[in-house]
């Protein structure tokens, strides 16, 4: 008789993440507003030191391993893109441009959370601060046939 093999980590913490993100609107909110939180959360800390915010990015991509290698690379991928970007706007305006979208990109993701009638999932857990970027790349995983 085969035994069924316990649930992954990440299919948990995804499965947990999506209770809370079943509005369509909520959901499409979050695939714009997660992504731009990401990436000025990276701006605010490359404003403090590019190597400040290469950490950050070593640091997650470490947890992102231990829960999926190919989320991981996704991930990395994702955050040398966004690396750059930030190495290529003028110095002065990573920081100003970097707290309006994260201030903004916050407002979206409450008023998300609002149109869903449920609280976002970090106020349960905060490792689901890290598990919201894999929430989104999971939908474009699956759309282009990735294993995760």
């Amino acid at each position: 008789m085969e035994h069924a093999s316990a649930p992954r980590t990440i299919d948990i913490l995804l499965a947990k993440y999506a209770e809370s993100h079943q509005d369509h609107t909520n959901e499409l909110i979050h695939f714009v507003c997660i992504p731009l939180i990401v990436f000025s959360l990276l701006g605010l800390l490359w404003s403090i030191h590019f190597a400040v915010a290469t950490g950050a990015v070593i640091a997650a991509s470490n947890y992102y391993f231990r829960l999926s290698r190919p989320f991981a690379i996704g991930m990395a991928v994702m955050s040398l893109v966004m690396l750059g970007l930030l190495a290529l706007l003028p110095e002065m305006t990573v920081l100003p441009v970097s707290i309006a979208i994260f201030v903004v990109a916050w407002i979206g993701q409450f008023i998300g959370h609002k149109i869903e009638g449920k609280k976002p999932s970090f106020f349960d857990d905060l490792r689901f601060l890290l598990i919201g970027p894999l929430f989104v790349l999971s939908f474009l995983y699956r759309r282009m046939n990735l294993a995760y």
